[in-house]
């Protein structure tokens, strides 16, 4: 017994032992070095990389990555995408290597430029409808609203306001943004995780589909086979259209830093157009690299709608390739405004 005692103490001496030993990884002798300015550098500018010599080691070589992609030590911004980076670099010295890591915010080098809009027509909306998304397909417009136990897809004709087909949505899930491609019509729903896919004419569900590093559902809009999917942050994703599966995401970025609450959109003449929440306009996204080019300032529509308790922000943007114009409305607003967006 007394041997049996001395083996388990042993044992569970090594174990601890063991897990001790990996307690304290070494830190890297080396750190990334670059003319970021408080780790931000915009995007007409060359990112410098060098390495600090923590203790002098004699260095063979040095390689970087910029999100994951090989770089040299002198990077043209240019043509990178927005937002917060990583840089790793992995040095060789002394027969050893060392790999450290940082990170370097892109920000835009342009100021976005400012619309305004001219009214064209208005046409009745439902007051009810808390609109999360809106889309034109063939000359009629689709629509998705939210709340529990109100969420709705719509098919309706936008010129007399009437419903031309409806379903609701189950109790739990709140609807948001969709969009339509394919025939199909793709519908998010905010924290549930999930999205639905339904036939474009029968409105019959065809399958349903889980978020993946994205943990809610805001908008969608779509181009050349690429569904870009919002969830309230900065971040924008693209989605495989087949598969549905998040590929990578762009982050959205102005000259000052990252714009949040990235809600409805719109693809519109290259462009993503895309209302924020709980701000009453729009800004105009380069889905490239995430550069906020322009922002539309709607506030004074909020005032042409019927005055109501419910009454909420402008949601909802869509563009009808028929009229060649864009049409908006918000939550629970009675009115849907075509309009003309005017450079001030």
């Amino acid at each position: 017994m007394n041997t049996h005692k001395a083996l388990i103490l042993i044992f569970l001496s090594l174990m601890i032992v063991s897990c001790g030993s990996n307690s304290g990884l070494k830190k890297s002798d080396f750190s990334i070095k670059t003319n970021a300015i408080k780790g931000n550098i915009q995007n007409n500018k060359t990112l410098n990389l060098s390495i600090e010599n923590k203790k002098n080691h004699a260095i063979d070589s040095v390689t970087y990555t910029l999100n994951g992609n090989n770089v040299k030590e002198n990077i043209v911004l240019a043509d990178f995408k927005l937002g917060k980076q990583t840089l790793e670099a992995t040095v060789y010295f002394e027969g050893e290597k060392q790999t450290t890591t940082s990170t370097v915010t892109i920000l835009n080098s342009e100021l976005p430029k400012v619309y305004t809009y001219k009214i064209i027509n208005e046409f009745p909306h439902d007051i009810t409808s808390y609109t999360q998304g809106l889309e034109f397909y063939n000359d009629t417009l689709y629509e998705s609203t939210g709340q529990r136990k109100e969420s709705k897809l719509r098919k309706v004709d936008y010129k007399t306001g009437k419903i031309i087909k409806n379903i609701n949505l189950a109790d739990e899930y709140f609807g948001e943004g969709l969009t339509i491609l394919n025939n199909k019509v793709y519908q998010l729903t905010w924290q549930k995780g999930t999205g639905f896919v339904y036939d474009v004419n029968t409105f019959e569900k065809l399958s349903s589909f889980r978020y993946g590093n994205s943990k809610e559902g805001w908008g969608l809009c779509n181009y050349n086979n690429i569904i870009y999917k919002s969830d309230g942050t900065e971040k924008i994703w693209l989605l495989n259209s087949e598969t549905l599966v998040e590929q990578e995401y762009i982050q959205v970025y102005t000259n000052k830093g990252k714009i949040i609450g990235i809600n409805e959109m719109e693809w519109i003449d290259g462009k993503i157009y895309a209302n924020r929440y709980q701000k009453d306009g729009v800004a105009i996204i380069n889905p490239k690299n995430g550069a906020v080019i322009g922002v539309v300032d709607f506030k004074p529509l909020k005032k042409l709608v019927t005055q109501h308790d419910g009454l909420d922000v402008l949601n909802g943007i869509a563009y009808n390739p028929t009229t060649k114009t864009i049409f908006v409305t918000g939550k629970r607003w009675d009115k849907l405004f075509e309009v003309e967006i005017i450079e001030k």
